[in-house]
């Protein structure tokens, strides 16, 4: 690979999208299959100003060309803080200072504020094999030259985790809530999988949600209308307010939705009187619908539930896709049909002994989410047996 040349890149302006997302939707797809790897959405992280200056995440992406041509891109951000990326690494970084290390800046190999598993290292369909380690290999060599505590690659694919283990990283195992259709027709084919009493609790949690005054639809495309992101921006600010302190994104990150992803986006709002009083965002991936944000100017019991889970799983199954992503934690959404996945992420430390330290937590943790994994699956809500009996 002596020919091939590695760039950094300080925003995403710098290459053109056709050339990033020819390594980020490698097969062409028309519809991606990761939204949140394309030129267009990590773009527009950088235009809003949700990354960037004065947010903690600065750009620094890498790039690897062959002769001019494009072949491998890895969205790359130096980091002063662990905010906004769901792999938790705060105790970490509180044990390295009380030692007398710097644990920040770091680097991070990620899509901000979004925990969901997809590739980090994205390769053009004409990339030489072997090119996913290199290309890892040069965002370690870029930490250790710039004198960085850590490289962290989150959320990153199950082959990806296999790779960085070869390569010396440490494989983080994590866990979220997913949903898997099995060839559903309908909403009541996917409850008739489900134990008596999750089915006959759905059943009463929805029509109780459905009844506030009001209707709930789901939009998207050219169904979108710019007014429906003011409301959403309303309901975004309350929850960003109560979970984080204050909001990740800011109110030009939706403009930019609007503009450039609205054919990617289905915006579930309940709406009373003539207008929006909640919202769930989801985002549209070809095998996946990503649920990512929601809020509310008003409470009603269940419209939670409703607009995040039953209405995406409504969704998936119209649409015919294989699963729903929740987003990260959660345990209430066992009971609604989401089972417990396994999540990767891969961590280069460069202290020796902090490493050696993580190195053990780790491999304790590993253990721990595995059996409750097992545990959760097993205690989730579908039927045991064909044998076990459907009356309601």
């Amino acid at each position: 690979m002596s020919s091939l040349s590695v760039e950094r890149l300080s925003a995403l302006s710098d290459i053109s999208a056709a050339d990033w997302d020819a390594c980020a939707n490698p097969d062409g797809g028309a519809r991606p299959l990761d939204p949140f790897t394309t030129h267009r959405f990590l773009s527009a992280l950088e235009r809003s100003g949700s990354v960037g200056k004065g947010t903690g995440w600065t750009p620094c992406h890498l790039l690897v060309r062959d002769a001019g041509q494009v072949l491998a891109v890895m969205p790359l951000y130096l980091k002063s803080h662990s905010q906004g990326e769901y792999i938790f690494d705060h105790n970490w970084a509180d044990a390295y200072e009380r030692a007398g290390g710097r644990y920040y800046p770091k680097l991070q190999g990620a899509v901000p504020f979004t925990p969901v598993t997809g590739r980090r290292l994205l390769l053009h369909r004409d990339a030489p094999a072997g090119l996913a380690t290199a290309l890892l290999g040069a965002a370690v060599d870029l930490a250790a030259r710039a004198g960085l505590s850590s490289l962290h690659v989150t959320f990153c694919t199950a082959e990806e985790a296999r790779l960085g283990q070869e390569a010396g990283l440490l494989d983080r195992l994590t866990q979220q809530f997913h949903w898997h259709n099995r060839d559903y027709a309908t909403f009541d084919q996917f409850l008739a999988d489900l134990s008596s009493r999750k089915r006959k609790a759905i059943r009463k949690e929805r029509q109780m949600a459905q009844n506030f005054g009001g209707t709930i639809r789901g939009l998207t495309g050219a169904e979108i209308r710019a007014e429906h992101w003011d409301a959403f921006w309303t309901f975004y600010q309350d929850t960003g307010a109560r979970k984080w302190g204050q909001p990740y994104l800011t109110r030009a990150f939706f403009d930019e939705m609007h503009a450039t992803m609205r054919d990617d986006i289905l915006l579930v709002l309940a709406e009373r009187g003539g207008r929006p009083i909640a919202g769930a965002l989801n985002f549209i991936g070809r095998e996946a619908l990503y649920g990512r944000y929601w809020g509310c100017t008003e409470d009603h019991p269940g419209l939670h539930f409703e607009c995040c889970y039953h209405q995406a799983i409504e969704h998936a199954i119209a649409a015919g896709l294989p699963r729903v992503e929740a987003g990260a934690q959660g345990e209430h959404k066992l009971a609604r049909g989401y089972l417990p996945a396994p999540t990767h992420s891969l961590h280069w430390i460069a202290d020796p002994g902090l490493r050696k330290a993580i190195a053990r937590y780790l491999e304790a943790e590993r253990a721990a989410v595995g059996e409750e994994i097992e545990v959760l699956t097993d205690y989730g809500p579908f039927r045991k047996t064909l044998e076990d009996p459907q009356s309601d």
